[in-house]
């Protein structure tokens, strides 16, 4: 891993995570993973490498977090939303399009530089306190020209293990 990320995640990764994420031999995975942690400023960073010992972490975490609770069924849980947290809300939603661009005049549009300005705002700091799970997915099918590998930064342990679900 290059220094000038190792300085930045040193401090936030344990030893087992340092050596996952250094194991990914990309750079811009690796610069990725700085910069959310420079923004977002989290108290630690899990590395979640899809093995059978971090998937059963990720999911005791959601019932140690109090973001699912147990089932009288070993090994089910359940989540409930907040009351307030019911979907999207079509009057704040806002869509990022670069310059001179536009899509359907029914969405609320923003110009995509000034919307990142203000989203990179409201996650300023937003993990403190916080452990970041960061996730690699692949939207599409494995080893396909469909496929689109991702990575995700939450600090959500029910979204990471959601994504057990759906990925």
């Amino acid at each position: 891993m290059s220094k000038m990320y190792l300085e930045v995640l040193e401090s936030k990764l344990s030893e087992c995570d340092y050596q996952k994420l250094n194991a990914i031999d990309n750079s811009k995975v690796q610069q990725f993973i700085t910069e959310s942690c420079e923004l977002c400023n989290p108290e630690r960073i899990f590395i979640c490498s899809d093995s059978a010992d971090d998937i059963a972490y990720v999911r005791q975490q959601t019932v140690s977090s109090g973001e699912e609770k147990p089932l009288a069924i070993s090994g089910h849980t359940y989540h409930f939303d907040g009351i307030e947290d019911q979907g999207r809300d079509r009057e704040v939603t806002k869509y990022l399009v670069p310059k001179d661009d536009s899509l359907s005049n029914t969405l609320k549009q923003i110009e995509r530089e000034e919307g990142l300005t203000e989203v990179e705002a409201l996650l300023k700091g937003a993990m403190q306190g916080r452990t970041m799970i960061v996730r690699f997915l692949s939207l599409g099918p494995t080893n396909s020209a469909f496929s689109i590998p991702c990575v995700q930064c939450t600090d959500s342990w029910y979204v990471a293990h959601s994504e057990d679900l759906l990925y």
